[in-house]
Order: C-alpha cells, then structure tokens, then sequence
C-alpha cells in the first residue's frame, strides 16, 4: 500500500511539474509517463484519465495546504497573527503554483469540467469553515464582538481572493508576477487583514 501511495505521488509530482511548464491543457498522458519512465498501463493504473490527474494534483495541493494551516490553528497567539501566518502560508502556495492558473480565469480547459469544479468548491467550503472555526475562537476569547463567523469568513476569504484577482489582472497570466508585485499583493492582503479585524472589534 505504501509503495503504491509513493509511486501515485511520483505521478502527481512529476504532473506538476510539466503542467507548470507547457500548461495543463497541452500536456498528454503519454509525455507524462515518457517524463516518469512509466509504462501507460501503469501511469492509467494509477488514473485513468487525464481528469483524475489533474484531481489528483488539486488534492495534493490542498491537503499539503490544510496540513500546514491545521498546525498553527490550537498555537496560542492573536487573531492579527494567525490570520497573517495562513495569509504568508496561501502567498507561499500562489508563488509556488502560480504556472497551474489555478486561482480563477484559467485559460487551460482541462479545469473546466464539473467534477473539477464541484471539487473546487468542496475546497473552498472546507477553507471557509477552517476560518469560521478561527473567528468563532476570537469571539469566545473576547477578541472580536459577536457575529456570523460563516458570513465573515467568506466575506473574509473572498476579499483577499480579490486582491489576488488584481495582481493577476495587472500581470500577463502567461508570466510570473514580478517580486514587486508580489511583494504588493501580499502587503496588501495583510493591511485588509488588520482593518477587517478592527472592525470585528
């Protein structure tokens, strides 16, 4: 079983890395067994398509994504810094995984289908009812007043979600952004960040 979960992660991995460089919608099954040295029957063993690949890439990114925040979540610090440590840690993610056009407006069709969709938004529940936990904390521990915590944690989550929409926006979504705006995206989403608590205050 091991062995198994080792060879479908060096599938995910070696996907990742070629989806980052000719884009998900140019890549073929075949390049990426050629890529690995698998033979197809084994690389469809693992997925049998090239939807349940692309699957299996978005699973691995949030499950490394929610691991990372789960650490931080019992840490005994503030509101302001917690939220600003998920903010670094999601910015770390956006840099890493920024060639996948992932973040919306993805020009690959390969991330249209339903299935991926329906995964998408599974996702991003389950990141909202993360932060909801977070605000719903604050609000025990006199923090923040009480309020909706569902509500805010959208209403959170979709505005930083905007400001990564601007960046991407400015930039050509075929290049990297530049360090600077990089830089002023996340600056950015820090400042929204303590204005939004101030006024949960």
């Amino acid at each position: 079983m091991v062995e198994t979960d080792k060879k479908r992660d060096v599938i995910i991995e070696g996907a990742i890395k070629r989806f980052m460089h000719y884009g998900i919608n140019k890549t073929t099954m075949n390049e990426i067994a050629e890529d690995l040295s698998v033979s197809k029957p084994s690389l469809y063993y693992y997925f049998p398509d090239k939807n349940s690949l692309v699957l299996g890439v978005i699973d691995k990114i949030f499950t490394d994504y929610f691991e990372i925040i789960e650490k931080d979540k019992s840490s005994d610090i503030s509101l302001e810094d917690r939220l600003g440590i998920f903010i670094e840690v999601k910015h770390r993610f956006f840099q890493k995984y920024y060639m996948l056009h992932l973040s919306g407006g993805s020009p690959d069709s390969s991330l249209n289908s339903d299935e991926l969709r329906a995964h998408f938004m599974k996702m991003k529940k389950k990141n909202e009812d993360f932060h909801a936990e977070i605000f719903e904390r604050a609000m025990e521990n006199g923090e923040i007043a009480p309020t909706d915590v569902n509500k805010i944690a959208e209403l959170y989550l979709e505005s930083l979600a905007g400001i990564t929409s601007l960046c991407i926006m400015h930039g050509n979504k075929e290049l990297f952004p530049s360090k600077k705006e990089m830089k002023a995206m996340l600056e950015k989403q820090l400042s929204l960040s303590k204005i939004f608590i101030k006024g949960l205050q």
